[in-house]
């Protein structure tokens, strides 16, 4: 198992819990398929799939825990044609204009009746908690379900103080740097080939894939006062990246030497000891990729933002 986006949170003085403790409260709060009236639900689910039963799995102080997100899907338009088609009969039989709260009504009753029938959609998100450097990171390309996890964990918990991971240095304002001055940039960063650039001021955005990012072009642009809001970078030998100007990582490559070095591990067929070996080797890279990151950007803000309980 590979993450490929990660959304990532400074947990604020939280108290240490036993993983067995953890797993039963994850019990609780265990994934189910929702009700006939419930237009979505979120619960948890074994990380392994169907190879385990564990909703918890943790190695050397490395949690992973797996949000199961269900959903109806009742499209706004089905909704919309049954309830003009059911208000044309009405108007037609009684010889009169429904009110605007007769319509509501009558959508709300429609929506009710359809619900049921909708088709469900699942979509799992992996939670990835480091409890030795008191972070946690979200495997998703949302912010918004990054934020559905951490509600769902909140709520497992009874609190959970997290904020946003932020940095000394705005992202946005390294980006530029190291796009505009090959000197200023760390010596293990290299970069890659795709870049997003806004324009100050305006709505402007300018997104360009499989390019040379020092090529004139891209110097012209920041010349004129653009700035990167996303950048691609490759770390030598263990991964790439695009990092976003909120401090979000997205679009994760990890290096064949990483993918080789876990594909060396013996799992005899185990499907669980396989997981474990990938997420060993893959959280152990993305810690140290993320505390050279913070680095690069002068240090984690301290005190920047109140944690929200």
């Amino acid at each position: 198992m590979w993450f490929k986006h990660l959304h990532l949170y400074r947990l604020h003085g939280a108290a240490a819990i036993p993983a067995a403790d953890l797993e039963e409260a994850l019990a609780g709060q265990a994934a189910r398929t929702p009700g006939s009236q419930e237009a979505r639900r979120v619960g948890w689910c074994p990380p392994a799939g169907r190879a385990g039963t564990a909703l918890l799995h943790e190695l050397q102080g490395q949690r992973l825990m797996t949000m199961l997100r269900h959903e109806r899907l009742l499209p706004a338009g089905v909704v919309r044609e049954e309830v003009e088609e059911r208000s044309a009969e009405i108007e037609a039989r009684e010889g009169r204009k429904l009110r605007r709260q007769e319509k509501q009504e009558l959508k709300e009753q429609v929506y009710e009746e359809l619900l049921p029938r909708a088709f469900v959609r699942s979509q799992k998100v992996d939670l990835w908690w480091d409890t030795r450097r008191e972070l946690i990171a979200v495997n998703t390309s949302s912010r918004k379900r990054a934020e559905e996890a951490l509600d769902l964990l909140r709520e497992t918990l009874g609190s959970l103080k997290v904020t946003p991971l932020t940095a000394q240095i705005l992202p946005m304002r390294a980006m530029t740097q190291w796009l505009a001055d090959e000197k200023s940039r760390p010596a293990a960063l290299q970069l890659g080939d795709q870049v997003e650039l806004k324009a100050k001021g305006d709505d402007g955005v300018l997104r360009a894939r499989q390019v040379d990012l020092d090529s004139d072009e891209i110097q012209q642009l920041l010349a004129t006062g653009k700035q990167a809001s996303r950048l691609a970078i490759e770390v030598e030998g263990r991964l790439g990246y695009v990092l976003h100007d909120d401090l979000t990582l997205k679009s994760l490559r990890f290096s064949d030497a990483l993918i080789d070095e876990a594909s060396e591990t013996e799992d005899d067929g185990d499907a669980i000891v396989r997981l474990e070996a990938d997420f060993m080797l893959m959280t152990q890279a993305l810690a140290e990729e993320i505390e050279r990151l913070i680095d690069w950007l002068g240090g984690e803000a301290n005190g920047a933002a109140q944690a929200s309980a």
